[in-house]
């Protein structure tokens, strides 16, 4: 029993999860619905960089945070400790409705249409979701190191993939008119209100560079690891991220990718026809499986991290004999289910997108009110960077407030449910 409580996650896992966290639904969804506003490659490029420079300045801020307080709750521990215990709660409020449940669900949502081209399985698709996602929460409730080796293999097996994918786009030649498209327009495209919105579904896919900051404590060695693993991590992902968006590109046609959800089929089912969209399919519903994975276990630390410390989530902060938040998982995987049940992955994605980039925004702000400390990691270029990031959430916000107002709505009233509940402080007969 004391070797598994004391048992820590080495700079290899921690990486893992961070990439296994990003590399999920929104690099294989997001070019179809970019495309609806945006046409110029030169734009989609960009907007790829520019989505992977912002989460790499978010990277090196939080892997200067986590390393400054070295507890595990990542946003939840910065903005209680920083500032008041209200914005702690109202960011880990919102991971626990949509920052971490929502992004299950929608890879749940995405695993059923991709398995409904291989498998034929129609509107039982979502069912194999959820059992997927009750799965990984046993699995979650064991131990560290049985979290760790699953995260390990799973993770392993999508980055396989992804690199498989990359290889046979840039060897096999376009069967159809391309969609790439190289001229200059892309100087107005920058302008244009959908280019902001196109941002938005890019900082969606970027989610998860901060995901090793929520088990600091889970870590050896943090001041070392943490860094390592958010900073690598993320420079990783952001080279797979604008590669694999040309090699979409180049095996599918303007008019079949824009507006579609499933552009990874549509592009390679043009070069290796219907066996080679079988295989495809099943095998992105199968990497979706790591992205599921990572957000079970890092979201159920932060929402006990609340429960800790709030009364009103008391009864879910209790720990298993091994030192796994069993009931935080499970309190989820119940939120996540629900979510598969109800919503529809475009909507989603938009006002999640909106959430955790405000609260994201301000942590990156309270970062300002740290004192260094020796031998702790510091983000480079003093405070410049933040600034950037700053800078650049609020014009994205702002677009996103004018042009998607319904979604804005949602994701501000979600916001304000969160801080009634705040205030809500039962003492369960005590």
């Amino acid at each position: 029993m004391e070797e598994k409580s004391t048992y820590k996650i080495g700079a290899r896992t921690a990486t893992a999860l961070v990439i296994s966290s990003m590399i999920g639904t929104g690099v294989f969804t997001s070019l179809g619905f970019q495309l609806a506003d945006i046409r110029n490659t030169w734009s989609i490029i960009l907007i790829w960089t520019i989505g992977g420079c912002i989460a790499l300045i978010g990277a090196f801020t939080y892997a200067e945070l986590g390393s400054h307080f070295k507890e595990s709750g990542g946003d939840y521990i910065f903005l209680s400790r920083i500032f008041h215990p209200i914005w702690g709660y109202l960011y880990a409020w919102t991971s626990m409705t949509v920052g971490f449940s929502a992004p299950i669900a929608i890879a749940s949502l995405a695993m059923a249409d991709y398995l409904s081209v291989p498998l034929g399985v129609g509107e039982y698709g979502k069912w194999i979701g959820i059992v997927i996602i009750l799965i990984l929460s046993t699995i979650h409730s064991f131990n560290l190191k049985v979290s760790g080796s699953f995260q390990d293999y799973s993770s392993l097996f999508k980055v396989l993939f992804v690199l498989l994918l990359i290889g046979i786009g840039f060897l096999m030649s376009s069967q159809v008119d391309s969609a790439l498209a190289f001229d200059p327009s892309w100087t107005q495209e920058l302008w244009k209100p959908g280019f902001a919105v196109s941002l938005i579904y890019v900082s969606y896919a970027y989610q998860g560079w901060n995901q090793a900051a929520y088990i600091t404590e889970e870590i050896k060695n943090p001041k070392k690891n943490l860094p390592l693993s958010l900073i690598g991590g993320t420079l990783v992902v952001t080279a797979i991220y604008v590669v694999l968006q040309l090699v979409m590109l180049k095996h599918a046609s303007l008019d079949q990718l824009q507006g579609q959800a499933e552009v990874a089929t549509l592009s390679f089912g043009n070069i290796l026809g219907s066996k080679g969209v079988f295989w495809i399919s099943l095998c992105i519903a199968i990497q979706l499986v790591a992205t599921m994975s990572s957000y079970i276990w890092i979201g159920s630390r932060l929402i006990n991290a609340m429960a800790t410390e709030h009364p009103l989530w008391a009864p879910i902060a209790k720990r298993s004999a091994t030192g796994i938040p069993v009931r935080a998982i499970w309190w989820q995987t119940f939120i996540s289910i629900s979510l598969t049940l109800m919503v529809s992955l475009e909507q989603v994605m938009l006002y999640a997108g909106f959430l955790l980039q405000l609260m994201s925004t301000v942590t990156i702000f309270a970062s300002f009110y740290i004192k260094p400390k020796e031998g702790n990691f510091r983000s480079p270029f003093g405070r410049v960077l933040q600034v950037i990031y700053i800078i650049f959430s609020v014009v994205v916000l702002g677009y996103l407030l004018v042009e998607r107002p319904l979604e804005s709505f949602l994701g501000l009233s979600l916001l304000a449910v969160g801080l009634l509940t705040y205030f809500i402080r039962p003492s369960y007969g005590k």
